[in-house]
């Protein structure tokens, strides 16, 4: 089952237009990528042995505004393991429509205590693949 987080916008999500202010969609699309961690990932468990996952870049493509009141979905999904990165793909769907409202490419690492990322192999590969 495909994991969705909802997200009521409020006034405070807005900017001076009237609709979700740019920065805020990345606040959205981090709420999903931690509820998508913390439901497949024992995060304990990596901070326990000091790895730690971290953005290394972001590509936002702004398809619609929202505006105050509407009700939007955030996705992600697992899009590419590379060597020593992670793509996932993100969403940001408008509840009722399902018209995207914004999608992202978020390409992250998995740093280790020394600060160096990781290889994607091994135990750590098979944490990852479970965001698929």
């Amino acid at each position: 089952m495909e994991h969705l987080t909802e997200i009521k916008i409020r006034g405070y999500h807005a900017d001076f237009y009237g609709h979700v202010n740019n920065a805020r969609y990345l606040e959205f699309f981090e709420e999903d990528r931690w509820a998508q961690f913390e439901s497949k990932i024992d995060l304990r468990k990596w901070a326990e042995k000091g790895l730690i996952f971290l953005v290394v870049n972001i590509n936002v493509n702004y398809r619609r505004a929202v505006p105050v009141g509407e009700t939007v979905l955030v996705t992600t999904k697992l899009e590419k393991i590379g060597n020593r990165s992670v793509v996932l793909k993100q969403e940001i769907l408008l509840k009722e429509s399902r018209e995207v409202a914004a999608d992202a490419l978020i390409t992250f690492v998995i740093s280790d205590r020394s600060g160096k990322a990781v290889s994607m192999d091994g135990e750590i590969r098979t944490e990852v693949e479970k965001l698929q």
